[in-house]
């Protein structure tokens, strides 16, 4: 594994291609610039991919096409700013009606040298108008460890979002400020000492298609609860019509691993107490409390849906370092607070469905 400290670009980078290759990236094309030297050094410093230079634009955007429709995995494409990533624009069009993958990473200047006249530098956000899967704007680089986990799972959300519910184009737009290069800053350093990259990287994994695209929970992950001996359900702020199998669902998954169940103050869980009597009301207060606090810290969290709205858990659970899973089947980020979140894109029906004697 190769994280450059040499500044706050380089390790931003490499966080992003680090990242990316554990999901999966095998194919970079990249058509070097300026303004996005710090994607086109980390890319280039990672053994485990292959990179393919390209001049000019609009070359590169189908020659990735191509890869892309060959491995029907995502590619990445890269380019500086400015004009530059409008000459991707035939690419895109074409990628989005037959499905293919294709995440573009686009350079840009930081919001204060825009609107001002400072060369090489025009609107995009949201370039390719409705042509992509997803598009964002990632945050300018910063070394905080919070913001870390911010760039990880957004670039996680982009490469499922790459590939489900269909294939498609992803595009995400990404300001530098100076310096470009890898020069040495005084203070990055001490991020490294901070920094546990094997904890930080762990809960990464490839996206199992199948299993997504079927709602259903994979085998391996059943395998990873049943072995978790303290876990915690979260049910959020589900509001279900079928509000009693719903409850159901929950108390079934509940049942067959004996984990708690907190409930969102307007869960329909709450009314329900005699179908999961696991169910955890006052949490709130538990959580105030810095003993039992710290006898519900799990090994592992289900969270189905969106977190509850309770300031209390989720500060509770932002300085927690556990996998947590998160059911929810219209591919959405639902994990504010940029954890070690695995997203599962099943819907609670799915749940019914677990039994662990046809795991074995």
């Amino acid at each position: 594994m190769h994280i450059d400290y040499s500044n706050v670009n380089t390790l931003w980078a490499s966080i992003l291609v680090e990242t990316l290759v554990r999901l999966g990236l095998k194919t970079v094309v990249i058509s070097p610039g300026s303004r996005s030297t710090p994607l086109t050094v980390a890319f280039a410093q990672q053994r485990k991919i292959t990179k393919i230079p390209v001049l000019d634009e609009r070359s590169a955007a189908f020659l990735a096409l191509g890869i892309a429709k060959r491995t029907h995995q995502p590619t990445v494409l890269v380019c500086t700013s400015g004009t530059a990533g409008a000459n991707f624009y035939p690419a895109v069009i074409e990628a989005q009606p037959t499905h293919v993958p294709l995440i573009i990473m686009t350079a840009d200047r930081p919001p204060e040298l825009r609107n001002c006249r400072a060369g090489q530098t025009i609107d995009q956000v949201k370039l390719y108008g409705n042509y992509p899967n997803w598009q964002t704007e990632l945050a300018t680089p910063s070394p905080e460890i919070a913001m870390l986990s911010y760039l990880r799972q957004t670039i996680i959300q982009a490469w499922e979002r790459a590939l489900l519910p269909l294939p498609g184009v992803v595009h995400i737009n990404l300001p530098f400020r100076e310096p470009l290069a890898p020069i040495r800053e005084i203070g990055i350093e001490k991020v490294k000492a901070n920094l546990d990259l094997n904890k930080f990287f762990a809960h990464i994994r490839s996206v199992d298609e199948y299993s997504m695209r079927n709602n259903f929970i994979a085998p391996s992950v059943l395998e990873i609860w049943q072995k978790s001996r303290q876990g915690l359900i979260i049910a959020g702020l589900a509001q279900p019509q079928a509000r009693y199998s719903y409850c159901q669902a929950i108390a079934h998954l509940s049942e067959i691993f004996a984990f708690p169940v907190i409930a969102e103050a307007l869960s329909p869980l709450r009314n329900y107490s005699e179908v999961n009597p696991r169910v955890i009301t006052s949490y709130d207060l538990i959580l105030s409390n810095e003993e039992l606090a710290q006898e519900l810290v799990p090994e592992i969290i289900i969270q189905i849906g969106e977190l509850p709205t309770s300031k209390t858990l989720r500060t509770w659970l932002a300085n927690l370092s556990c996998p947590r899973y998160i059911l929810d089947n219209n591919y959405e980020n639902l994990d504010p607070l940029h954890g070690n979140s695995i997203s599962l894109n099943c819907s609670w029906e799915s749940l019914k469905q677990i039994n662990l004697e046809s795991n074995n």
